[in-house]
């Protein structure tokens, strides 16, 4: 049975506000989810200081994404086994020294190896955010903290694009990864002085485990990622993108067996029997494929058709952010009190119809308001997913299953967006082709001819094939729409407390 550690340190001060603590886990947490979306506005200006291609800037981003995914297993675990305050230290400060590396990197080899490092970073820092949120709020309370950690994330997704690109257009792409520095070392800061030293737990490691999970996550992660472009066939000699794929799901089913088997599990399969639990991941997965998804077609369109800066573009979503801050607290105190099928459903059923309504509308010359309206109904949405899907996660977590949970979710979470951002790469070169057939053969090619502004007919099947992607986030988010409908109501089951 799962014990607690012998109490070298003192327990936390209960009186410690639990506030402090979580502003200053969502400073931190914040800089991370505004560098997954800060460096694509600086790929250009990448490509021409550091003599680049296309393929290796993609890697910028592939290289973090697979390192920042890969191990979230893992690295939740860590934190029961070594404290959730001490892992989350480490990753930032990890992800700090790293930003400084990708800063002062003179060549396209050394920042992807840079980003590798900072992606590790992240992977040790975010589940430790969601652990220690789980364990120092009451489950009553929990909501309103899980609306703040939403609201953080809408927050990051608008001020990244932003953020970039003035950086990018005053100071240079360095600053983009420089900008980093200070922040990670006040978070760092924050953090060592305002969150508790929470008990351990003391657990065997899984080493099988630990190596099944990574190679499998990898094989999966990256044969997903990498599919667009090799054309989901072959990479060299006989490996081809779905042997990856293939091989990566049965060392996953492997993983799996496993766990049954192991006394001490990497991912304790117990999580699972929680249909809450389940659920909730499946809703999660969907909505990272959503967001991550929509982000791609919305942004090109803004950019290729209407011509807009990368900045501008990223001030279509200032209303989305706007809506999201204001309704992420309220929507918080609500989950402590309301069913969270309710809040959940209604939110990811704006989300899908957002979608399909700005995929609907969109067009060469449509007036700039009505595509504000299903943006603030993103906003809408955005403030009402997150919170009840993470409090309806871990509300019944037990304090040592708290890391072991939060990996899984976070996981779940990353590997929808690889699934989203795979999925709508195909999609858009799909749609493109059907509708400029020769005339602009790709996206690549399509982004150059909107650099000398597409002629109108050109611009309008641009639009429409931008239009059309969106259907695909749009009814996968359905998915998750009709999988929160069967949510347990959580404020009728007493939290577990010390189940092992």
């Amino acid at each position: 049975m799962t014990q607690v550690a012998g109490r070298h340190r003192a327990a936390p001060k209960q009186d410690a506000s639990p506030w402090r603590a979580l502003f200053a886990l969502l400073f931190g947490f914040f800089m991370i989810l505004v560098d997954s979306t800060i460096v694509s506005v600086a790929t250009p200006a990448i490509i021409a200081d550091l003599h680049s291609d296309i393929n290796g800037v993609v890697w910028v981003t592939s290289a973090y994404l697979l390192a920042y995914a890969v191990p979230l297993l893992v690295t939740g675990r860590l934190g029961d086994r070594f404290g959730p305050k001490r892992v989350y230290l480490l990753g930032l400060t990890i992800f700090t020294l790293a930003s400084l590396w990708c800063g002062l990197t003179g060549s396209i080899g050394m920042l992807i190896a840079a980003r590798v490092v900072q992606g590790l970073g992240a992977a040790l820092l975010t589940p430790q955010t969601m652990a220690i949120i789980t364990r120092i709020f009451p489950a009553e309370r929990r909501g309103q903290a899980m609306g703040a950690w939403g609201a953080t994330a809408g927050v990051a997704t608008l001020v990244g694009p932003i953020l970039g690109g003035v950086l990018v257009d005053n100071a240079g792409w360095e600053w983009i990864f420089f900008v980093n520095v200070p922040v990670g070392v006040l978070a760092f800061v924050l953090a060592a002085r305002l969150v508790p030293t929470l008990p351990v737990h003391s657990h065997r490691f899984d080493l099988v485990g630990v190596a099944l999970s990574a190679v499998g996550m990898f094989l999966l992660v990256f044969g997903i990622q990498e599919g667009q472009k090799y054309h989901w066939g072959t990479i060299t000699g006989f490996v081809s993108v779905p042997l990856l794929i293939v091989l990566g799901l049965v060392v996953l089913v492997a993983f799996v067996a496993w766990q049954r088997r192991s006394p001490e599990p990497l991912v304790p399969l117990v999580l699972f029997a929680d249909r809450n639990f389940s659920l909730a991941n499946l809703a999660i997965g969907v909505v990272g494929f959503g967001i991550t998804a929509m982000a791609f077609p919305i942004m090109l369109y803004a950019q290729v058709v209407r011509g807009w800066s990368p900045t501008r573009a990223a001030l279509l979503l200032v209303p989305m952010a706007v809506v999201t801050v204001v309704l992420s607290p309220i929507v918080g105190r609500l989950v402590d009190r309301l069913h969270p099928r309710i809040l959940a459903a209604f939110g990811l059923s704006c989300f899908a119809y957002a979608l399909a309504w700005f995929g609907f509308v969109v067009g060469s010359d449509t007036p700039v308001w009505q595509l504000v309206l299903p943006v603030v109904l993103l906003g809408v949405a955005n403030g009402f997913m997150w919170s009840p899907l993470s409090v309806t996660a871990t509300r019944t977590l037990p304090p040592q299953r708290a890391g072991a949970g939060s990996g899984v979710y976070n996981t779940t979470r990353q590997v929808g967006a690889v699934l989203g951002s795979a999925a709508i790469a195909t999609l858009m070169e799909s749609r493109l082709a059907a509708h400029l057939g020769a005339a602009v053969g790709s996206m690549s090619e399509g982004a150059s001819a909107g650099a000398r502004r597409l002629p109108p007919q050109a611009a309008e099947a641009f639009s429409r094939a931008m239009g059309e992607s969106l259907y695909l986030p749009a009814a996968v988010v359905v998915l998750a729409v009709v999988a929160v409908l069967f949510f347990r109501n959580p404020h009728a089951v007493k939290p577990a407390a010390g189940r092992p």
